[in-house]
């Protein structure tokens, strides 16, 4: 396996190498396929999540810890995973990652029971921290910046493939072949994409080699992140508050220890008077925040409100992601050419508009307008996602790609579990720790209007802050083949 770069006692990075047509269009392929994959969970899962709750007779809210669990595994493992890329190769974190994320979900297909479930979810999240951590930091390295934008857009594409792909076959396997189908379809593509990283992708980019790990600001980071998320989802509870407490007080002694530490998990200095890189993360967060839920809510509405069954409902809420797969790669490619934050604010602000829409939806609304609400989100969030990732991947030197890929994606995650927490809290106000039935429907109605009026704020706030960032200076290029 060849090294990407040479580095000097310290770490630092002597060069960049020298990378073929057909090793980056490997590296693209077999990073567009594990997002694919890793969509495909996520989105089938969701149409899942009614028939998984029956089965073991789980509450609302005990059924929103089976996305809520891997969401909060991925945020924990995101940074920490990205900065060992950077010391100990991003291809291979990226394959050992992988393997977990494949064992994982196999073990999910025959968890027992629902704490068990759980728990193989948390361990796949780990896995996909891994794989989320490196996949756009190895594109990005394989590319360079006059191109990257539209490399980036067709991995946002493979993920909005998977969730095309996830509610609609999802639907079917799980009406035909019962939810744990789902984790094992995982199987005959994982294998596909371990024989391209090992057969086609053999090269390397360390480029803090020799440098070490910040263990403790792991650990310090991790406890923030959980404290965080736990305190959250048992909000209005007592020990809720506290916990946002210990968590809160964690990110900033994390925050503080960064500054003195030698070799950080994660150099604050680089968002240090790096707008771009600053408010695009900040943007991430919030959309995420403001549209994670979504797929789930109307889930769980389109099947308890509206007697659709669980392929039906996967077909409506298809029209989404196939907009977004559609014209991601296209508002990729016009980022290469137009500064991205313009692309990114007018894709926020069209899907603030979008969420307020939604706070119209009744017990008769038409499914014609909803699938035309969806295909709005779908275009709004494709011209949001490639651009916005376009600018943070522009905005640092080439070195740091594995460090804001994982801080990327950990805005990413945190976004998701913000909105499921957000979700989560609303249906414990509204319905109560109790199973979504018909019995409740219209309860469950006016928390979900409720949950997408604050989204469509959150989003509002969003688009100040993706204008806000100015423009991107390309920096260091990737190596040139």
């Amino acid at each position: 396996m060849t090294d990407a770069t040479k580095t000097g006692e310290d770490g630092t990075p002597c060069g960049q190498p020298a990378v073929d047509s057909a090793t980056r269009r490997t590296i693209l392929l077999v990073a567009s396929l594990a997002s694919f994959l890793s969509a495909f969970m996520g989105s089938s899962v969701t149409v899942a999540l009614p028939t998984i709750g029956n089965e073991f007779h789980t509450s609302a809210v005990a059924m929103g810890w089976i996305t809520t669990a891997y969401l909060l595994a991925a945020a924990v493992g995101l940074v920490p995973f990205g900065r060992l890329a950077d010391l100990h190769g991003r291809r291979r974190v990226f394959t050992l990652g992988f393997c977990v994320y494949l064992l994982a979900a196999i073990a999910c297909a025959f968890a027992p029971t629902n704490a068990s479930l759980i728990a193989f979810r948390i361990i796949q999240g780990l896995g996909a921290a891994m794989v989320f951590s490196t996949s756009a930091a190895l594109v990005s390295s394989a590319f360079p910046p006059e191109t990257r934008g539209h490399a980036l857009g067709w991995n946002v594409a493979a993920v909005y493939t998977g969730l095309s792909a996830g509610p609609f076959l999802g639907g079917i396997l799980t009406e035909q072949l019962g939810w744990r189908s789902l984790f094992l379809v995982n199987v005959p593509l994982g294998f596909v994409i371990l024989a391209l990283v090992f057969w086609r992708m053999r090269i390397e980019w360390a480029e803090f080699r020799g440098a070490r790990f910040d263990l403790l600001g792991s650990l310090v980071y991790s406890v923030g992140i959980v404290a965080l998320t736990v305190g959250f989802s048992v909000l209005p509870a007592t020990y809720g508050f506290a916990l946002l407490v210990v968590g809160t007080a964690a990110l900033i002694g994390f925050g503080l220890h960064q500054w003195r530490v030698e070799s950080p998990l994660l150099d604050l200095r680089l968002f240090h008077g790096n707008r771009a890189l600053l408010f695009s993360n900040l943007a991430a967060l919030v959309n995420y925040a403001a549209t994670a839920a979504v797929a789930f809510l109307l889930s769980l509405y389109l099947q308890v409100n509206r007697g659709l069954s669980p392929e039906a409902a996967g077909l409506v809420l298809v029209a989404q992601p196939v907009l977004q797969t559609i014209f991601s790669p296209l508002a990729g490619r016009l980022s290469d050419r137009i500064q991205p934050r313009f692309i990114a604010s007018l894709g926020m602000a069209m899907t603030t508009l979008g969420l307020a829409l939604l706070t119209r939806l009744g017990p008769a609304t038409p499914l014609s307008l909803l699938i035309a609400t969806l295909a709005w989100l779908g275009l709004s969030f494709a011209l949001f996602s490639s651009p916005n990732t376009n600018a943070v991947m522009g905005s640092v030197d080439a070195r740091f790609y594995g460090t804001v890929s994982g801080t990327l994606s950990t805005m990413r995650a945190l976004g998701q579990i913000a909105s499921m927490g957000i979700a989560m809290l609303l249906l414990s106000l509204f319905i109560g720790d109790t199973a979504i039935t018909t019995q409740n429907a219209s309860r469950f109605l006016t928390a979900a209007r409720v949950g997408f009026a604050l989204f469509a704020a959150l989003c509002a706030l969003g688009t100040v802050a993706s204008v806000a960032r100015g423009n991107v200076r390309q920096r260091t290029t990737a190596g040139d083949g």
